[in-house]
């Protein structure tokens, strides 16, 4: 049921369209009469047809009996059937950590949601929501909602009173328990994960949002709970609005990848509560995410850790960039989304609305000159634009409105640096922040690499030097420069992974994926299984994505691995993973 109200006299006639897809199977839609008023109360059927709009969905046009005037309220019913689309996903028991029973859930972003409901799925209509949804017995439900209670017959009942996008809108159906682990914070997951979920994130999410909320205001949601998803979510996390989904990879045991949830926290003001528009400017939810998570960070867990974990995410953005070519159209904060256009909105997910959008946060910041300053302008953003969508062209007229004294210096027209180059010109930031604090916790690390890159090993320089008291980050920034260094020289890897078996043998993904990727470009077919084994165990398409590459460019042997690997797991993978996979290993026409 669908309550809109008209905004303007529209030239365009009697016609309400609505996003759906090919999936989405409508059988009627009618007009309810206004509450309270004359009329049949199952209301006046219209007329409803489904045409072709774009790869990702079609439109559903349905006919009002007349054109609504300006403030006018209508209330529609659209009975229908979903369940085959792209944003409903079906897991058999297999798929499940628990193995017993099936699963079920939503993933909306970007442009999924239009496949589970009739809707207008676009970033820039913000509307609130209630849902009732009745499940087998043995089974759970929990929706992205401020509040929910279980009736009877095993009915839930949800209500979203904050206004939202549609995709921030999410289902799960599974057989999953909660604990508590904060004053306003539980853990969702299948029950043979519950102690793990309890164990890894009991009291951290409070102090999270407390420091979050010292940064950039009231935290308005109410709850925030985390779900830990089956292995096969595709997602690092996706920041639903009080119920945040998460991959099971960050149960690493040792609280190293809890800063995962920093970045979906920090999504609670930037990108749930302030949004895009559009998915063009996509770094306006992901680059202030990833400015926001950075100074939680720094607040937690210190400038030095913070600037280590940010030169990660440098070097992931040169990845990518090396990757498809710096001057590749994707590479731009702006990226124009035409309808008919081959573009899919989904495509605009990659490192550079985060990590370029990060530079170019951190530059208005530079700009600002003084921390405090641009901390106090966050919060003043988040409180202009709460609940509402906007454009880039909105935030950099707020800063410069915010800050005269910059506006009129002409800082928006810095040769070089001009606001316009960093939205609609592909390639490297103009701006990098200054990361050098990390260096006390990389140069040890670049030193270690560099011994191990050399053509005969000076065992002596290598045992000095303990690895044991470093944090996730800092060997990851270790794994990248032995990854940049490859191949090594003959027999050395072999060496190192006997050496380490604190990497070779980790449970910790980001060092999963990081050894596999080692393991690959320098042919160690001893430890091929140690990547057929994580690519069986999870299906993030973080992790996924980069060994399916990696195995492609490389050997015979690899391709081999590459093929046997993806039959095996391909049932198990989200559809856009699945696609995504087949694209690289050239088993499907691209779209």
């Amino acid at each position: 049921r669908l309550e809109l109200r008209c905004e303007r006299d529209g030239a365009d006639g009697a016609e309400l369209r609505l996003d759906a897809h090919p999936s989405l199977a409508v059988s009627r839609a009618a007009l309810l009469p206004p509450p309270g008023g004359p009329g049949d109360a199952a209301g006046r059927a219209l007329p409803v047809e489904s045409r072709p709009f774009a790869s990702y969905g079609s439109a559903l046009h349905i006919a009002l009996p007349q054109a609504p005037r300006a403030g006018q309220l209508l209330t529609l019913l659209i009975d229908y059937e979903a369940g085959e689309g792209p944003g409903v996903c079906w897991l058999s028991p297999e798929q499940t950590a628990g193995k017993q029973k099936p699963y079920m859930y939503t993933q909306g972003q970007a442009v999924l949601n239009r496949s589970f409901f009739p809707c207008f799925d676009t970033p820039s209509v913000k509307f609130t929501y209630s849902a009732t949804v009745k499940v087998p017995e043995g089974f759970t439900a929990v929706m992205s909602a401020t509040s929910w209670e279980k009736q009877k017959d095993n009915t839930f009942v949800f209500k979203m009173s904050q206004p939202i996008p549609s995709y921030l809108i999410a289902l799960v159906v599974g057989d999953i328990v909660s604990a508590d682990v904060g004053p306003r914070s539980r853990v969702w997951a299948e029950p043979c994960l519950i102690e793990a979920a309890k164990k890894e994130y009991d009291g951290v999410i409070e102090e999270f949002l407390v420091v979050g909320e010292k940064l950039f205001g009231p935290y308005v949601w109410g709850r925030y709970d985390i779900l830990f998803m089956p292995p096969s979510f595709p997602f690092g996390g996706m920041e639903n609005p009080c119920l945040t989904f998460v991959t099971p990879c960050l149960l690493a045991g040792d609280r190293s990848l809890v800063d995962v949830i920093i970045h979906e926290i920090s999504h609670s003001w930037f990108g749930n509560l302030v949004t895009n528009a559009t998915w063009g400017e996509f770094w306006l939810n992901e680059g202030f995410t990833m400015y926001a998570q950075r100074r939680i960070s720094t607040e937690v867990y210190g400038l030095p850790y913070t600037c280590l974990e940010a030169a990660t995410g440098r070097a992931l953005l040169r990845q990518h960039m090396d990757a498809t070519g710096e001057d590749h159209p994707l590479n731009k904060l702006r990226v124009v989304i035409e309808p008919g256009l081959c573009v899919n909105p989904d495509d605009t997910y990659n490192e550079t609305p985060y990590e370029k959008g990060y530079c170019f946060v951190s530059y208005l910041a530079h700009l600002v000159g003084n921390q405090s300053k641009f901390d106090a302008f966050l919060q003043a953003y988040v409180n202009r634009f709460k609940f509402q969508s906007i454009t880039a062209d909105d935030t950099l007229g707020f800063f410069l409105e915010y800050f005269p004294e910059l506006k009129e210096k002409g800082v928006d027209s810095i040769p070089g640096f001009e606001f316009d180059r960093w939205l609609n010109t592909p390639g490297w930031p103009p701006y990098l922040p200054d990361l050098s604090l990390g260096q006390q916790l990389m140069r040890p690390a670049e030193e270690l690499a560099e011994l191990w890159a050399a053509d005969s090993l000076n065992m002596e320089a290598i045992e000095a030097v303990d690895i044991m008291g470093w944090r996730t980050y800092q060997l990851v920034y270790f794994l990248d420069q032995v990854l940049q260094k490859s191949p090594l020289p003959e027999g050395n890897v072999k060496r190192l992974s006997k050496m380490y078996p604190k990497i070779s043998k980790a449970q910790n993904a980001e060092l999963r994926l990081r050894w596999c990727q080692i393991v690959l470009k320098n042919n160690l077919e001893a430890e091929y299984n140690k990547v057929k084994d994580f690519l069986h165990s999870q299906g993030k398409q973080k992790y996924t994505l980069p060994l399916y590459r990696a195995m492609w460019g490389g050997s015979e042997a690899t391709r081999a691995l590459a093929m046997e690997t993806f039959s095996a797991t391909a049932p198990q993978l989200h559809v856009n993973v699945q696609n995504y996979v087949k694209k690289i290993l050239g088993l499907a026409a691209a779209e």
